[in-house]
């Protein structure tokens, strides 16, 4: 079974209020018209040909416009096998979790659990973020997706999608007042990194298998206040111990100095002229479901496999400024 985590950036503008995909004018990547894009997605989600994709970044749900009706209208343009749409908790922030996956080969549900240290994720979490030992109210812009997954073959697994987000800056004056504020956000992108983990152990505690998998905003250089906290998002979402969720992808993005590091995001920085690249998607799995599992980024330039494919390379390119992350899962069947 193929798992793929997706950030699609801008997905929503190509979509009209109906769901129905626009076919004009210029899509919000730079220097990239919708259609470009559209087809440009059509190739990668035809490439990967995942069983289930998270859409981290999925189009919008609101009064007017609805996730799981413009993401049909684009499994169907393309005619992906991807038919089934789950959405959990929407949003504010015009950026949904959404799961695509194809239902002859697993059925879902939205499953979101609730516990007094863990409460729901459309919830409030009371935390102490510094030394105060006061606590703090916490909540999720994005809360994150719970899913119950069955297999055709009886196999159950929970997946989690979440896109984590240490805010920037907005409104802040001087230098003081800058440092404050982006200190006081990734104190709380480190809160609901806590908040997620909690889940997954109560989940394990459970004798449950869990996936998470995502935009976790956080890894080695993304800011300079990283030093003054112990440890990275990434860090306390894997856990540690016989919990430890894997995911190769994160273990070498988080090894010290100069070793090589695999990254899934490219952003071009109009300060230097130059793209930069970042460590920020990954699929993690419980120990359970690891056994023979296969990871792997779609990067165009560092997949050798994208790299020789001259027209996948520039579909991804085009489709958003992150990269498919992919794992491969050797499934069981439990009755067997």
């Amino acid at each position: 079974m193929r798992l793929a985590s997706y950030n699609v950036e801008w997905f929503d503008a190509l979509f009209d209020d109906s769901g129905a995909l626009l076919e004009d004018g210029w899509s919000a990547r730079y220097g990239v018209t919708r259609i470009r894009q559209a087809e440009a997605l059509g190739i990668v989600f035809t490439a990967m040909d995942a069983d289930a994709i998270m859409v981290i970044e999925a189009p919008d749900t609101n009064t007017r416009r609805d996730t799981a009706r413009a993401l049909s209208s684009f499994v169907e343009a393309f005619n992906l096998r991807t038919t089934g749409v789950l959405t959990g908790f929407i949003n504010s922030t015009q950026q949904e979790i959404a799961l695509l996956y194809d239902p002859a080969v697993l059925s879902v549900r939205h499953a979101p659990m609730d516990s007094p240290d863990a409460p729901r994720f459309d919830g409030v979490l009371r935390i102490d973020l510094d030394i105060d030992a006061k606590a703090e109210d916490v909540t999720f812009s994005k809360p994150p997706l719970e899913v119950e997954v069955v297999t055709a073959s009886g196999q159950r697994f929970r997946l989690i999608g979440a896109h984590l987000k240490s805010k920037a800056p907005h409104g802040a004056k001087g230098h003081d007042q800058v440092m404050r504020l982006s200190i006081s956000n990734r104190r709380k992108q480190l809160a609901q990194a806590i908040w997620l983990r909690r889940r997954v152990d109560a989940l394990l505690a459970a004798g449950e298998e869990v996936v998470v998998m995502g935009d976790l905003n956080d890894g080695p250089g993304l800011d300079e206040y990283e030093h003054l906290f112990g440890r990275s998002s990434v860090e306390i979402v894997l856990g540690q111990g016989a919990g430890a969720l894997r995911d190769p992808n994160a273990v070498e993005a988080l090894r010290p100095g100069l070793a090589p590091q695999p990254t899934s995001a490219r952003f071009y920085m109009e300060d230097t002229g130059r793209y930069m690249q970042f460590m920020l998607d990954y699929v993690m799995v419980s120990s359970g479901l690891a056994e023979g599992a296969q990871w792997r980024i779609w990067h165009p330039f560092d997949d050798a496999v994208c790299w020789r494919d001259a027209d996948l390379c520039a579909a991804l390119l085009d489709a958003s400024d992150h990269f498919p992350v992919t794992v491969d899962l050797v499934t069981v069947d439990p009755t067997a």
